[in-house]
């Protein structure tokens, strides 16, 4: 049985990634220390005999024993109301893990795919954004931290590629939702339909008119996984390029939730992208792939997982306690 090693398990992504290597039949190894993650998401797991977890920070020396064939970095904090709250642990789990999980690769001879995100294209004054624009990033704006750790990781992923021939693969994540995401994480998805369900108007930033392209967690998940096992070495953006914009999509919940909320409209925050749109090209060519949930169906999924949360869950303003973090 082949083992792969999940960092960030616990999370959105991670726990769904988990769900899959389980359901190929890999010994699957999460690795989580909790910041942002919540163990609710992988509880199913922990009866099966192919599935062990660490609680243990990346950014820390990591060791697993034995073989080890694949690593799938996902460890991060992934949503501006996280990383504005720890900005130093976001830098850190993307330049210290990062390293510490390329060493593990170099030394177990894994192949390793990391998470990377649209973020690295910034504010884009490309659009759509392709996996050969550089980019228009604030380095030292609130959202820096998060934008360059991960094109610093990018960058020390490509140098243990290329001096060290460690077997690397580069995902660039646009925008994501389905079931498990959190509620009160503040990004727009989970907020606009938290909003709706508690009765709230749903807020939007600016006039609205900035783009996001929703892309559903089902195939998001198919297309890393057809990327780790691919010959490519360099970034590939996996999403859905079917853009809308925030007002438009605010109509779209309202609607969806039959409820009767207006929307109102506060101050867009510093360097909040304009327009996000992934030029997905290079995923059709190369790995065969691109999304077939539609934003209707995959948004009724998120609904119902939503619908399902506790009251307590659904009023919860804040998720942990990041104080001890640094």
């Amino acid at each position: 049985m082949k083992k792969v090693l999940i960092t960030g398990a616990a999370g959105f992504l991670g726990s769904h990634l988990c769900d899959r290597f389980i359901k190929e039949g890999y010994h699957v190894i999460g690795m989580d220390n909790l910041i942002t993650g919540d163990l609710k998401n992988i509880e199913h797991l922990f009866k099966l005999k192919n599935f062990e977890f660490y609680d243990h920070d990346v950014s820390k020396f990591v060791h697993i024993p034995g073989n080890l064939d694949y690593i799938l970095h996902f460890a991060s904090p992934a949503s501006p109301i996280d990383y504005l709250k720890i900005p130093i642990q976001t830098l850190k789990v993307g330049s210290l893990g990062t390293h510490n999980l390329l060493g593990l690769a170099k030394e177990k001879k894994s192949r390793i795919l990391i998470a990377s995100t649209s973020e690295v294209y910034g504010d884009p004054l490309v659009h759509p954004q392709t996996e050969d624009y550089y980019g228009n990033v604030n380095t030292i704006g609130p959202r820096g931290v998060y934008d360059e750790a991960k094109r610093f990781q990018e960058s020390i992923t490509m140098a243990y590629h290329t001096y060290h021939k460690v077997e690397t693969r580069i995902v660039r994540i646009f925008n994501t939702y389905g079931p498990r995401m959190r509620l009160n994480d503040g990004r727009v998805v989970p907020a606009f339909i938290g909003q709706a369900l508690r009765g709230e108007d749903l807020t939007v930033f600016g006039e609205g008119l900035q783009t996001r392209s929703f892309c559903y967690v089902d195939d998001l998940i198919e297309g890393i996984y057809r990327l780790l096992f691919s010959d490519y070495v360099y970034p590939v953006n996996v999403g859905n390029p079917n853009e809308i914009t925030i007002k438009d999509f605010a109509e779209e919940i309202i609607k969806l939730t039959g409820t009767d909320q207006k929307v109102i409209y506060k101050p867009l925050p510093v360097n909040d992208p304009l327009q996000r749109q992934p030029d997905i090209t290079r995923a059709k060519e190369i790995l065969g792939w691109q999304p077939e949930v539609d934003r209707s169906e995959g948004m009724r999924r998120t609904l119902e997982y939503f619908k399902g949360l506790s009251q307590e869950e659904l009023y919860r303003s804040e998720h942990k306690d990041f104080s001890s973090y640094s």
